[in-house]
């Protein structure tokens, strides 16, 4: 399978069943009229090809970087009547940056609510005043709540200016790092990090204990700041809470702006659902669409490939989706969650999170914080592992199932009365259910 084949069965796989038989079944990759910074297609008619290249030139110019590490000109052309002329400069917006920002991440598909609601604001002003406001935006949160999201849509906003803009992983900076270190070539490596307009890292905790890597980012970061441009960070955890992270870096990051994403509550994960319906042609009942919110867990990626499984069975089955045929079709994957959950990985969590040992959990201790913590772990034992009551006793060490039931009761009550606790509870719930993902 040739490259542009592979890229439209990528985004095959990204689009409704509706929506790609609409407008890009008919989608042809002419290999022979292409080159790595040309990509060429052709369609049935003038119409279809003018869609196409409006709605989804920028998201296979974004696949094929996937694919190949270029990011090509797109090229829509009507069967037929071969273009008059292909002499179109290679794909540059002058000035920017080739980058692996997906181009669906605007400020516009991000869904807002009271969870997110500060990130979303912080990042637009970013968006507006780049390297003036907020230097650096530091975004912090659980796995899929949106932090790569909104990462993106500063980039894209300013890429969309004319701006240089560089998106990496942090496994991407490092790898980059360590190949120009044994190529001894650190004077492209340093060139090409500091003379961008906007630098984004995702997933900063993996700099952890990483020394050299640490010094080399410390160094980059202070010129881009000095220069005034603009730094986003995200990361799974406040700065503070980076083990093995250099006093001095900890310092830079709390120089601008640090925001948090909390998982999202009830209403804005109906918003989700709705919305990622509506965009993808599916049709939920506000039924179905509440009985998701309440049953799926709180990763919003998580959250949106359910309702895709969801609408590939019921159109495989030929079955509307009704509130019964929701369930039927979520069971399975609600009770391979649960099974896939050990009382272990809770307990880990809760541990670094609250940074106790994990065997004075486990142990007779009353200490207030490990009393807080062992019950934060019975709690979620019981809402996320397929483990009874008495079961959990027995790991605990409790007397009988009725010490459990007595531990639920007093944290659920605690909940209701503590917002603090119900967001931590909810965070650490998000980093347990994507342990086996991970």
């Amino acid at each position: 399978m040739n490259i542009g084949n592979r890229v439209l069965d990528r985004l095959k796989k990204e689009l409704s069943e509706n929506e790609y038989n609409r407008y890009i079944k008919n989608l042809k990759y002419l290999e022979k009229s292409s080159r790595s910074d040309i990509a060429v297609f052709e369609t049935n008619n003038i119409l279809s090809a003018k869609w196409i290249k409006s709605k989804y030139a920028d998201k296979l110019a974004h696949l094929f970087e996937i694919e190949s590490g270029i990011k090509p000109q797109i090229i829509i052309e009507v069967k037929g009547k071969k273009a008059k002329s292909r002499k179109i400069m290679q794909s540059k917006r002058e000035g920017s940056e080739s980058t692996l920002l997906n181009p669906s991440f605007t400020f516009s598909t991000f869904v807002i609510g009271e969870s997110n609601k500060l990130a979303y604001n912080v990042s637009e002003a970013v968006s507006k005043q780049p390297g003036q406001l907020y230097n650096p935006l530091f975004i912090y949160g659980g796995v899929g709540l949106g932090k790569t999201h909104l990462m993106q849509a500063i980039g894209n906003e300013q890429l969309n200016s004319g701006k240089s803009v560089i998106y990496n992983t942090f496994e991407q900076f490092m790898n980059r790092y360590t190949s120009h270190l044994r190529s001894k070539t650190m004077d492209r490596f340093r060139d090409y990090y500091r003379k961008c307009d906007i630098l984004l890292i995702d997933d900063i905790q993996f700099i952890s204990r990483k020394e050299q890597t640490q010094d080399e980012f410390f160094h980059t970061f202070n010129e881009l700041h000095s220069l005034g441009k603009q730094i986003v960070i995200t990361s799974d955890r406040a700065p503070k809470k980076i083990a093995g992270l250099v006093d001095r870096l900890k310092s830079r990051f709390e120089w601008g702006m640090l925001v948090s994403i909390n998982p999202p509550e009830l209403e804005t994960k109906i918003a989700i659902i709705k919305k990622k319906s509506v965009v993808d042609g599916i049709r939920l009942s506000n039924e179905v669409i509440n009985y998701l919110a309440s049953k799926l867990g709180n990763n919003i990626r998580e959250l949106e490939g359910t309702i895709i499984k969801l609408n590939a069975m019921s159109s495989l089955l030929r079955q509307p989706i009704t509130l019964e045929f929701a369930k039927n079709s979520i069971q399975d994957y609600l009770n391979e969650k649960k099974e896939s959950i050990e009382i272990d990985d809770i307990i880990n969590t809760v541990a670094e999170e609250l940074n106790i040992k994990p065997a004075d959990i486990r142990s007779k201790k009353r200490a207030t914080k490990i009393v807080e913590a062992r019950r934060i772990c019975i709690y979620l034992a019981r809402n996320l592992t397929v483990n009874s009551m008495p079961q959990i006793a027995v790991y605990f060490g409790m007397k009988d199932h009725s010490a459990i039931s007595h531990a639920m009761k007093k944290i659920e009550s605690i909940i209701e009365e503590n917002e603090n606790l119900r967001v931590l509870i909810e965070e650490i719930q998000g980093k347990v259910e994507t342990i086996k993902i991970k």
